[in-house]
């Protein structure tokens, strides 16, 4: 294993450089290419921090974090996704709401306090419409939410997290308004809200509840686009089970062990990303009450 992954450095280039050009020389792009072109720069970006937090591309966290710590998308610090994320790796716990900060699941006594208009928004966003329609917005509230009562009992740690993420949004504000001219309005709907939707695309069918630990982590093949967008973590039973593996060496273990993964897995797989909309579009994956919450 060399000591510089240099494919991820190589990303982490392209990634920044197609965004600073998209970005300055967005007058001089239409909005249809415009939009995609960004949306999918910003959510390469999300999937690259998730590389970055598993200790990639350098045996160095202090420069790991300073390659992932600019925020393309504005409204989720790099610290709390990796704070967040490492707890996500629990197996154990994966998908219980009272200690997986990734569950999409509620526990009876949080779902008891939801007000009717909540209840909708939740039930509406276990289908994949409606996940990739309100989730960019729903998403960014529950983490602002969460990070205010943090910050009643932990102020100093919500300090040191969100000044300097928000000293580098005000930077990074200042070059999509003031260097680029860009509309910030269009920065933020024609661009960072489906980019929030392409990674919610991900994270929408990977985990189910199960009572074998192993069987609650998903595969999605045949995704060769969408793949690379997410790093191949659409083999996410691979991700789970070696975290370390760089993302480009993560194809190759699965082509090696594709028949013990989904014996391991239960068979959770899907034929890539038109089979989870066909399946789940406007259908409900799942209850959004978790069925072993006391």
């Amino acid at each position: 294993m060399p000591i510089i992954e240099w494919p991820t450095i190589g990303l982490a280039a392209v990634i920044y450089g197609g965004w600073l050009a998209a970005t300055y020389f967005q007058s001089q792009l239409p909005v249809w290419l415009l939009a995609p072109m960004g949306a999918w720069l910003v959510a390469w970006h999300s999937s690259l921090q998730h590389e970055l937090l598993h200790g990639h591309p350098t045996p160095w966290r202090g420069v790991n974090r300073a390659l992932g710590f600019a925020p393309l998308a504005f409204w989720l610090p790099y610290d709390v996704y990796h704070s967040t994320h490492l707890a996500h790796h629990k197996d154990d716990a994966l998908t219980d709401p009272r200690q997986d900060p990734e569950s999409r699941y509620w526990t009876c006594e949080d779902w008891s306090r939801l007000g009717p208009l909540a209840r909708f928004a939740v039930r509406a966003q276990s289908t994949l419409v409606g996940r990739l329609a309100l989730g960019p917005i729903w998403v960014p509230m529950g983490l602002f939410i969460g990070e205010l009562r943090a910050a009643r009992s932990h102020p100093r740690r919500s300090v040191e997290v969100w000044f300097p993420h928000l000293l580098a949004c005000t930077v990074t504000f200042f070059w999509i308004v003031a260097v680029c001219r860009m509309s910030i309005w269009l920065y933020l709907f024609a661009i960072v809200y489906p980019a929030n939707a392409l990674s919610l695309l991900r994270s929408f069918a990977e985990h189910r509840v199960a009572n074998k630990i192993a069987e609650r982590t998903a595969i999605v093949e045949n995704a060769r686009l969408l793949g690379a967008l997410f790093l191949f973590n659409n083999l996410h039973v691979v991700h789970h089970d070696h975290p370390a593996l760089p993302w480009y060496r993560i194809p190759g273990w699965y082509r090696d062990h594709r028949v013990l993964i989904l014996q391991k897995n239960g068979g959770l797989v899907y034929n890539g990303y038109f089979e989870v909309a066909r399946r789940y579009a406007f259908m409900w994956r799942r209850d959004p009450i978790h069925p072993f919450s006391p």
